[in-house]
């Protein structure tokens, strides 16, 4: 059988654009408002000792993703196509849980987006919001679509990075203690090490980056190499966000500061680095949720579409998906709490099935990935990562249940 070739013949210079879009859009999905506020209060809360929990998350994501990427780049096919050829219906009840879960994280995107535009200009949050999904909207009804997702995600990306460094350096932190925490933590919590990982390659953010990258006519076994690159890239650059995060606040905490407000971040940094500081968490919160709005958007909408659906039309659907959660956002302020939990609840099964689904792939179905013979040791890994990841979907629906009977 003949090995998956990409769709379409890409120029050297526009498959490189290409991945690192699907690169960055997997990265920024995973940075989002909740994203800014799990580092912030995990920072006050064991200080240095954190440093240890964002490395073993980090592993433990290199491990899914690196799984997750092959097997969706060597088949060509997205993970609810695989997981209806493994067992019919399989699929669509990912694209379920994707697609809700998708929807009530963004209407809490776009509120933070609204706090975002609040934090820098000042802006009524409501007002902030809606502005920041039109801008999402604009860009996908953009002749241009795919192109210009890519470079947005990229230079938000970039943006959000620089300026991190730029609070981490103000604020001082003590970079000794955190290094030797990395290799001798004063404290080990593992309840935040699986919130991390949920966190980060949860729900629709483990498809994010894959799925981009085939719909931009990246697949097949020759680009092996490239998609495992780009796929640990992904991770490492949300764990490079995660790091100067950390650092940023804890050069605040160490300092002696006692964060007590209701948004710590925004109080550490300008704690850090005065009005420019509070100005700077505006910009970066406002990145942070608009690329989780349009990561969430462009993921939950490839999970109820075909990959003959036309681009145009995928595009009106995403608008009208975005459009729909700026309604509801405009109206309720943000989303439910109640809404939240579900919707984290479907988080918790999404990697678990999913991730089922593309192990057994990788081990027994070398008929979808053009017979291509999977390494034994990324399966392997893989599939301790899996085991993880099934923990984290019982927690999930312990507490949805604790829901229920409240």
């Amino acid at each position: 059988m003949a090995l998956p070739e990409s769709k379409t013949e890409m120029s050297p210079k526009a498959r490189r654009t290409a991945l690192l879009g699907a690169m960055f859009l997997m990265a920024t999905s995973a940075i989002g408002p909740g994203f800014i506020t799990q580092t912030t209060e995990f920072t006050v809360k064991i200080g240095a000792a954190f440093a240890f929990a964002i490395v073993v998350s980090i592993l433990v994501d290199i491990a899914v993703q690196l799984n997750v990427w092959r097997v969706i780049g060597v088949s060509g096919m997205r993970a609810q196509e695989l997981g209806n050829k493994v067992l019919p219906g399989v699929g669509w009840f990912l694209a379920v849980l994707v697609f809700i879960g998708g929807m009530v994280f963004n209407i809490g995107n776009i509120a933070g987006t609204g706090l975002g535009v609040n934090a820098m200009l000042g802006v009524d949050a409501k007002i902030g919001g809606v502005i920041s999904a039109v801008v999402a909207i604009l860009i996908f009804l953009s002749k241009k679509a795919g192109m210009a997702l890519d470079r947005i995600v990229v230079l938000l990306g970039a943006i959000m990075i620089l300026l991190m460094l730029y609070v981490a350096i103000v604020a001082a932190p003590p970079v000794g203690d955190a290094l030797r925490n990395v290799v001798l933590p004063e404290k080990i919590d593992f309840l935040i090490i699986t919130t991390l990982i949920g966190g980060t390659v949860g729900g629709y953010i483990t498809y994010a980056g894959a799925h981009r990258m085939i719909d931009s006519g990246t697949s097949g076994v020759e680009h092996v190499k490239s998609i495992s690159n780009i796929s640990i890239l992904a991770i490492i650059v949300t764990g490079v966000m995660r790091v100067l995060l950390f650092l940023a606040i804890l050069g605040v905490v160490a300092g002696g500061v006692v964060l007590a407000s209701d948004n710590k971040a925004a109080e550490a940094f300008g704690h850090a680095a005065g009005d420019i500081g509070i100005r700077a968490f505006g910009i970066i919160l406002w990145a942070a949720a608009l690329t989780s709005v349009i990561g969430a958007a462009y993921t939950s909408v490839s999970f109820v579409t075909k990959r003959t659906t036309s681009e145009r039309t995928r595009n009106l659907i995403t608008v009208a998906f975005i459009a729909v959660c700026g309604i509801i956002y405009l109206f309720l302020g943000k989303a439910p709490a109640t809404l939240l939990i579900f919707a984290g609840a479907f988080n918790g099964l999404i990697l678990p099935v999913g991730f089922a689904v593309l192990l057994w792939v990788a081990w027994r179905r070398r008929d979808l990935m053009g017979g291509y013979k999977y390494p034994k040791f990324l399966l392997l890994v893989g599939v301790l990562a899996w085991l993880l990841s099934v923990f984290l979907g019982w927690n999930s629906l312990a507490g949805l249940a604790a829901l229920w009977q409240g």
